[in-house]
């Protein structure tokens, strides 16, 4: 088996590298980041029964998942801009796509893997191709990595996807103002209640929250809103005012807020995004298919990228690049399957009638199980 390095060591770089350590087979991960804690990892994720569970099932970490699964956290309530509920819907606790801390799920995928698999502080600045399928990769400082095989596991703005594509990611007309309550249930009991114990949707036309209940007790709200992208402000008195006529509780999702505002724009890759093969290097994750969350699928489509690669790659030891080329076209069609239900979800959400066609699509779904 050819030398491996992973640059990125989010989700699917650790999912790659754990299936792959299974295996006997040993592989870097570059890491531009500091430390495992050199900041927050964001909020929580549902993890899906038929792609990031699965993923967990082939790097044998199932089991150890269901034990830092947050109960309760696959609640979830639609309300419309004056706050009347139009679905409330309880944990049904059959697991389809439990709620789990990304912080939490990461460090288990961490903690699966030899301390020596991670290069902390590795940022990389630059690659490049040398022939025959081999890549330099440059990292900052100017120290050069020789690999026989690259992943980009570097996310929107990968610095390895230029290797295989010329797309960059465009902005979709939407960003969220990331806000955090602390404490909710004795801070903020007002805000806890409309939240719930779970997921909440509260939209209208071309804005609306979109919260869910952390691990810790606090609370995770991105006040989503479409504009150009010059239009993004991000202090509580512009959020405050195009929330104007919102009902006085989910206003004060903004208003009661602690700490500082951070913008999220949302970017996604055309599409159906493909590309030509190239000997020695491949994509997972956003550096392949960057997509809006509104599929719920990118963390969960990174994780089952690299563990298919990962399987690919240990049962076809003397053909790397078979395996590559199973991997992308296996790939290719279901990341853009889901990049099309992530686009037509999100136009769902936020239409002139919104909350109904989100309230419609639960009730069919609702009707489908049954």
């Amino acid at each position: 088996m050819n030398d491996i390095t992973i640059v990125g060591g989010g989700l699917g770089g650790l999912t790659l590298a754990r299936v792959l350590h299974q295996h006997g087979i040993a592989a870097t991960i570059l890491e531009g980041e500091d430390s495992p804690d050199a900041r927050t990892q964001g909020g929580m994720l549902d993890i899906h029964d038929d792609s990031g569970q699965q993923a967990l099932r082939l790097a044998g970490l199932h089991e150890k998942f269901l034990g830092i699964v947050h109960p309760g956290g696959e609640a979830f309530r639609v309300l419309d801009r004056d706050g009347r509920v139009h679905l409330d819907l309880p944990d049904n606790g059959d697991g389809g796509r439990p709620e789990v801390d990304r912080g939490d799920l990461r460090r288990l995928l961490l903690d699966s893997l030899p301390p020596d698999t991670i290069r902390w502080g590795a940022k990389v600045t630059a690659v490049r191709a040398l022939g025959d399928g081999r890549h330099e990769v440059t990292l900052a400082g100017g120290e050069t990595v020789t690999t026989g095989l690259l992943v980009g596991a570097d996310g929107a703005w990968s610095r390895v996807r230029p290797l295989l594509s010329g797309a960059q990611p465009a902005y979709a007309g939407i960003w969220f103002a990331d806000l955090e309550l602390h404490d909710a249930d004795a801070r903020h009991p007002e805000a806890a209640q409309v939240v719930g114990g779970g997921m909440l949707f509260a939209l209208a036309a071309g804005q609306g929250f979109l919260a869910h209940r952390e691990t810790d007790g606090s609370l995770h709200v991105y006040a989503a809103l479409r504009t150009s992208e010059d239009g993004i402000d991000v202090s509580k008195d512009a959020l405050l005012a195009a929330f104007a006529g919102w009902a006085p509780e989910l206003r004060a999702l903004i208003s009661d807020a602690d700490g500082p505002v951070v913008a999220r724009t949302i970017h996604r890759l055309p599409v159906g995004l493909r590309w030509d093969r190239v000997p020695g290097v491949t994509l997972i994750g956003d550096a392949a298919h960057l997509m809006s969350p509104f599929a719920g699928e990118g963390a969960n489509l990174a994780m089952l990228d690299g563990a298919e690669l990962g399987r690919l790659l240990a049962e076809n030891p003397g053909d790397a690049e078979g395996a590559i080329r199973a991997y992308e076209e296996a790939m290719f069609p279901r990341s853009a399957a889901s990049a099309e239900v992530a686009d037509s979800s999100l136009d769902l959400c936020f239409r002139d009638d919104a909350p109904a066609g989100l309230v419609e699509q639960f009730m069919a779904f609702a009707d489908e199980a049954r």
